[in-house]
């Protein structure tokens, strides 16, 4: 089931989605970045397929650290770990997570989505 969802940072790309797993392409373009947001149940992984990312990270807000992604580097995200990714680049990366699409909870939004 394909499925393109336009987002004020670049697009995400519904490549499969089941009652096990979800899988998506998403292109976020240079300069912009994502909410700052973790998840209740829902469990990820990212894998950075071109450019170049930074990837915000940690248990709390007074915790994040910055880690620079570059082309095949990965990260799995576990419920409750607070994620924000930015593109230092224009940059596609693949997703692979549990099937809670409607699981997340934005911490900063730089677009004025509801948090």
């Amino acid at each position: 089931m394909y499925k393109k969802i336009e987002k004020p940072w670049g697009y995400e790309e519904i490549l499969e989605n089941n009652e096990n797993y979800v899988v998506k392409r998403l292109f976020m373009k240079k300069g912009h970045k994502c909410s700052l947001q973790y998840h209740e149940y829902k469990k990820e992984t990212f894998m950075l397929l071109s450019g170049l990312l930074k990837f915000t990270h940690g248990f709390s807000e007074q915790t994040l650290q910055d880690t620079e992604f570059k082309v095949g580097d990965y990260f799995t995200v576990d419920p409750r770990y607070i994620h924000r990714m930015e593109a230092l680049e224009d940059s596609l990366y693949l997703e692979c997570s549990t099937n809670q699409l409607d699981d997340v909870i934005r911490l900063k939004d730089s677009y004025g989505r509801q948090l």
